[in-house]
């Protein structure tokens, strides 16, 4: 069964519910009414001839028949009893006389006043105490109200219930419809988007503020999905490049090799070619493990305090190792007097390999020129300034920085994997933090790190 039939079904099945209980309530309302409202005329009209037969003198008698006939209105069959009964056991005569229930009769006898229907009839009788028995006083009449105007009004409730269930289909459906149409429209245009065709967008429902929330939301996913897909493409593409030419170099240096008997010398300076190769397959494949392990280990770093000033003196000791002619500055003049300003909630293993890649290539692409650290912090983050004096980067080339494997095109002279900022850049976003580069060619990149103050 679809959602519209479903949903019109409960609708109609609950509004319905509604209007039966509803009417119900009218109904039984005004039915109980109707009783106790015709008892009460009843009981006056009792009053009435009671006073006019016992207690009215001919004046009195006159002004309570004037008070009946302008007041109190014929009712339909009405009919008036004033019957001596001597005893209890002349009762069930007068009752066949008169064509009274009988059990009416004793009602009225044990409780002094009593109401009664029989079919139709309705009967209200009181008992007045005389010399030598009683009498009964009673007035008897149809309650027209109770069989005329009620059931007009049930068939007026079934009519108008009926009515009204058939709009309530009618407008659920059509809500239903006109709910649901946008959905069944996301839904088969979200079937027609594909790998090949992924640039398509939903279309924007201006008319429906959900809607327009679900599809712009789609919409985005969409965009991060297509630059995913591009990045994936593009890292395939780059990766099989980056492998093939030391692979192609390994195998054509051994196949040379082979082709004929060589010195010890020429043998030697093969395995050396091979082995240099095979160096760079091996950083590459590192490097690769590496930016693939930050993102499947990302839940699992285990964070702790640590402070950005320290972090900045550990990674140039490794410079210091990995490049002795280094020119590294380190700027601490705007470090903060507060020292809780300093500290990052972080992995301190990743942060140093974050910060050290940034010196790598600031020294690799400035020649061991200047390089000046700075650092400083706001009230809610600390900021690196890492600037060097190299060859910089061209301004339309920024844009792809960080994609792996990528190189910009002044960068043929030097070695490189394109790795390093791609991994320094998952290391800082996994920290929440913000990686900004500047650059102007021929001289050099500003690079500023933000990370988030700890909160302790």
């Amino acid at each position: 069964m679809s959602s519209i039939r479903k949903i019109t079904i409960l609708l109609i099945i609950s509004i319905s519910l509604i209007l039966f209980f509803l009417g119900s309530s009218v109904y039984f309302y005004l039915s109980n009414y109707s009783y106790a409202d015709f008892y009460k005329r009843l009981e006056a009209r009792v009053s009435v001839a009671e006073k006019h037969r016992f207690e009215s003198n001919q004046k009195d008698a006159q002004i309570l028949k004037n008070i009946r006939e302008e007041h109190l209105e014929l009712l339909s069959d009405e009919k008036e009893y004033i019957l001596y009964c001597p005893n209890a056991i002349s009762m069930k005569q007068l009752a066949d006389t008169h064509s009274i229930p009988l059990n009416f009769l004793k009602l009225v006898y044990n409780q002094q006043f009593a109401n009664f229907q029989k079919g139709e009839i309705f009967y209200h009788g009181k008992k007045r105490e005389a010399q030598n028995g009683f009498y009964f006083v009673i007035v008897s009449a149809k309650n027209y109200y109770n069989t005329h105007h009620l059931i007009m009004l049930k068939k007026v409730l079934f009519a108008g219930g009926f009515i009204s269930i058939l709009i309530i289909i009618y407008l659920t459906y059509i809500f239903s419809k006109r709910f649901f149409e946008p959905i069944n429209k996301i839904i088969t245009k979200v079937n027609s988007i594909s790998t090949d065709n992924i640039h398509l967008r939903l279309d924007d429902n201006r008319n429906t503020v959900e809607i327009n929330r679900l599809t712009t939301t789609f919409n985005n996913l969409l965009n991060r999905i297509e630059i995913a897909i591009e990045t994936n493409k593009n890292f395939i593409s780059n990766a099989s490049h980056e492998f093939g030419t030391p692979l192609t170099a390994i195998i054509g240096e051994a196949d040379v090799a082979l082709l004929k008997d060589r010195t010890p010398d020429e043998y030697k300076e093969t395995l050396q070619k091979i082995l240099k190769q095979s160096e760079r397959l091996n950083k590459i494949s590192q490097s690769l493990l590496s930016l693939a392990q930050i993102g499947y280990k990302e839940n699992k770093l285990d964070f702790t305090i640590v402070r950005a000033d320290e972090l900045i003196l550990q990674a140039n000791e490794i410079m210091n190792q990995l490049i002795p002619k280094n020119n590294i500055k380190i700027d601490f003049e705007l470090l903060p007097e507060n020292p809780k300003k300093l500290k990052i909630m972080g992995n301190k293993e990743l942060l140093i390999l974050a910060i050290t890649n940034i010196l790598t290539n600031a020294c690799k692409y400035s020649s061991n020129k200047v390089v000046v650290v700075s650092l400083a912090s706001t009230n809610n983050e600390i900021v690196m300034i890492f600037k060097d004096q190299g060859i910089g980067i061209p301004q339309a080339e920024l844009p792809f920085i960080f994609d792996p494997f990528y190189r910009a095109s002044n960068t043929a002279a030097y070695d490189g994997y394109g790795i390093g900022l791609p991994l320094t850049q998952n290391i800082i976003k996994i920290h929440k933090g913000e990686l900004i580069i500047s650059s102007m060619l021929n001289k050099g990149v500003t690079i500023q790190v933000k990370l988030p103050i700890a909160k302790l």
